[in-house]
């Protein structure tokens, strides 16, 4: 007994040590940096080209067949221009245009499902072939061969409430052109108030007749949006669960 029992142990200090190795690897560049930054304020990134980060991916979408441009001879007009003079909005790769955030959502939703059920089976043999006749039926064929009874019943409720509202402008780049003219955009934007970064990313695909004259386009406007609002910094780390509570969520099964 004695020897399963130092076995046991063995194992569970070895399982211990495997998960604090694992959490020194997964954390241990992190711990360095913000060790290194313990008294500064937090740094802000470098402005980057957003083509060039590993994760980017040209944007690929079902296109129309290309229309052949027509001129009209002894004119100042092209078909399809938008304007007689040059266009100031944003039309081609590099150009910037304002993105004005305006979230307002609420969401309210209550389900209640109630299910109940109740079951009876009663079975027996009362008479078969002049049973009745002998002298101890009852030895021969019982008065009941099969009796159940069962009750089911079932009450689930849900409910959700939710309340989101963002506000803000940000500057985007346009990162790319499709081919019927659609522009796909990207921005970022990042605010450091004492120890605390704030950042805004705002990406999607925007038509160019959708750009207003003063160069802003709506949120609500821009195809396959992804806005992301969030922070970073010595509030963000300690709200926050360590790393590891993060691994022992994740491994136990209670």
């Amino acid at each position: 007994m004695s020897t399963f029992s130092s076995a046991f142990r063995l194992r569970r200090v070895a399982i211990s040590a495997l998960l604090l190795a694992t959490c020194a690897l997964a954390s241990g560049c992190s711990s360095i940096d913000r060790l290194s930054q313990i008294g500064e304020q937090p740094k802000l990134s470098a402005i980057d080209n957003p083509t060039t980060q590993p994760g980017y991916k040209p944007v690929q979408m079902p296109m129309p067949k290309p229309e052949v441009a027509s001129y009209n001879p002894n004119s100042l007009w092209r078909n399809g221009s938008r304007a007689f003079f040059k266009d100031q909005r944003a039309r081609q790769v590099g150009d910037l245009l304002t993105v004005t955030v305006n979230i307002t959502d609420k969401a309210n939703l209550s389900n209640e499902t109630q299910r109940s059920r109740t079951n009876s089976e009663d079975s027996g043999i009362t008479d078969f072939i002049g049973a009745k006749t002998i002298t101890q039926p009852n030895k021969i064929l019982p008065g009941r061969i099969l009796t159940a009874d069962s009750t089911a019943s079932s009450d689930g409720k849900g409910s959700v409430t939710r309340a989101e509202a963002l506000q803000t402008n940000v500057a985007a780049v346009v990162t790319q052109v499709l081919p019927n003219g659609n522009l796909v955009v990207e921005g970022k934007q990042e605010i450091r108030v004492n120890y605390e970064i704030r950042e805004l990313i705002v990406a999607g695909i925007v038509r160019p007749e959708d750009i207003q004259s003063d160069n802003t386009i709506d949120s609500t406007k821009i195809a396959q949006a992804r806005i992301a609002y969030g922070g970073r910094g010595q509030i963000m780390d300690v709200q926050q669960p360590r790393y590891g509570q993060q691994v022992m969520d994740v491994l136990l099964p209670f």
